[in-house]
């Protein structure tokens, strides 16, 4: 999958489409247009595309829902004073007690729709504040002492002052390097060490992170932006070789913004912005990524091949044409 054999489709306004995906803020489809069967000697070449629903086979999808990290330290001190994003001080920025009460919010939001129930995988940038906010959105009630298994985060976890989260009930969470933000020079969007990483996130699997330490980080080098937008197409691919259907991405605001933005040039320009906007602090949107290649090979499982038991059941234009063929023919 690259940029041609990908779409990500967003509602809209006058259109269903089995694809589409709810934007997180608005919880009901819009009224169908009232349809016309008037007859048309108009062409199909001649319609608009950027009007017309897509139509893509189910199992060349994926449900992605992709979040921006709640509020950190480093977005306080930031938007105060910008040179405040060189400060050491911020290294590997935990989230304030504001972030915790968005956290806490979102947790609602994904309880109350049915989300949690539909994820099959959390994916999650391996940096403090993207972990607390997925385990906190996404993971299992208070963890109790005595339970066989590892709290997805233990106990006031990187000075949270928030009780352990257990990991029962809740899908599987995965450490990934490709979906961090901006590399370099910011001290707040440097990691620590995995081994430091792994108490504090006991079910957190962060086999797939090569480097105990951060060898990504440059101190002098800041990554480009479009860099970071190849970074973001390279995890889109990634993504394909996962059979989980419905995941959760937990990530950053210039992460999204610009990978995102290699997308919906074939869409209205309103719906290309709404997938190029940037995301607020522990936003939530929904979007369906679409492998157009045949890069995806797996099969459908809501599909029926019919005709069982077996049964004469040729469609009547095609024996319309049938017929004439063999008129010719004669």
């Amino acid at each position: 999958m690259n940029i041609a054999s990908c779409n990500i489709q967003l509602p809209s306004s006058s259109y269903y489409s089995s694809c589409w995906c709810i934007s997180p803020s608005t919880f009901s489809k819009p009224k169908p247009k009232q349809l016309s069967f008037n007859r048309t000697t108009a062409s199909l070449l001649d319609m608009d595309a950027t009007t017309n629903p897509g139509l893509y086979p189910l199992q060349r999808c994926k449900t992605l829902h992709l979040v921006r990290h709640a509020q950190g330290i480093h977005n306080v001190a930031g938007e105060k004073d910008h040179a405040a994003y060189l400060s050491e001080e911020l290294f590997d920025a935990h989230l304030t007690p504001l972030g915790w009460q968005q956290v806490d919010n979102l947790r609602k939001h994904v309880q109350e729709t049915g989300l949690s129930k539909k994820i099959d995988l959390v994916i999650v940038s391996p940096l403090l504040r993207t972990m607390q906010t997925a385990v906190g959105a996404f993971g299992g009630e208070g963890y109790r002492d005595g339970i066989d298994i590892p709290p997805l985060m233990v106990e006031n976890a990187g000075e949270s002052h928030h009780p352990a989260i257990s990991s029962l009930n809740c899908p599987p969470f995965v450490a990934v390097e490709l979906c961090r933000e901006h590399l370099g020079v910011h001290p707040c969007d440097r990691r620590k060490s995995i081994n430091e990483y792994r108490p504090l996130f006991p079910a957190i699997d962060f086999s797939l992170i090569e480097s105990n330490e951060d060898i990504l980080w440059e101190a002098n080098t800041r990554e480009k932006n479009e860099e970071v937008a190849v970074r973001g197409m390279k995890f889109l691919n990634w993504l394909w070789t996962r059979k989980e259907r419905e995941i959760a991405v937990v990530t950053h605001s210039g992460f999204l913004y610009h990978t995102l933005s290699a997308f919906g040039s074939d869409c209205h320009p309103a719906v290309k912005n709404d997938i190029c906007k940037h995301f607020a602090n522990c936003e939530l949107r929904s979007v369906v990524i679409v492998d157009k290649s045949m890069m995806g090979s797996d099969p459908a499982t809501t599909n029926y091949p019919g005709k069982i038991p077996s049964g004469l059941d040729l469609p009547s234009d095609v024996a319309d044409e049938k017929h004439a063929e063999e008129g010719v023919a004669k």
